[in-house]
């Protein structure tokens, strides 16, 4: 597969997101580490502020649901690193390393169960799909 071939609807691309937390306790440079020595690429890596707007369009599909306003504060309380990463599978890889959503659950040696215990807390968001990498990406990282 050349770089040219790499896209999210596809599954070779997916968005990540270092989360505040992830950030905060300097766990950026680590959990880079396993999606580059898997032998994923980077095709995109910055470090922002998410605002409100940007938080809402990102979880637009649990707005409504208990847990949204926590997911808004928490995105929005610090630094993130969000990041394109890409390579064949990528969306499987990278939920693979990164383990189960519910931290707390995940198995040790994944990102979450290594680095967190906490449910919304988990240090790491990625695309689920290729349709959510793809509007995922758009919104990060429309210049792609």
């Amino acid at each position: 597969m050349t770089d040219a071939t790499f896209s999210p609807a596809d599954g070779s691309q997916t968005l990540v997101i270092l989360k505040p937390d992830a950030v905060s306790r300097g766990l950026a440079g680590k959990i880079l580490d396993r999606y580059l020595t898997k032998g994923l690429t980077l095709a995109a890596l910055e470090l922002r502020h998410v605002d409100q707007q940007l938080a809402a369009a990102h979880y637009a599909e649990h707005e409504g649901r208990p847990y949204y306003p926590t997911l808004i504060q928490f995105i929005t309380s610090g630094p993130v690193v969000v990041m394109v990463l890409q390579g064949e599978r990528a969306i499987d890889i990278v939920r693979l390393l990164n383990g189960s959503t519910d931290a707390g659950l995940a198995a040790p040696g994944t990102i979450r169960g290594d680095f967190s215990i906490f449910y919304q807390r988990n240090v790491v968001h990625a695309s689920d799909s290729p349709a959510t990498a793809t509007r995922e990406i758009g919104l990060w990282f429309p210049q792609l």
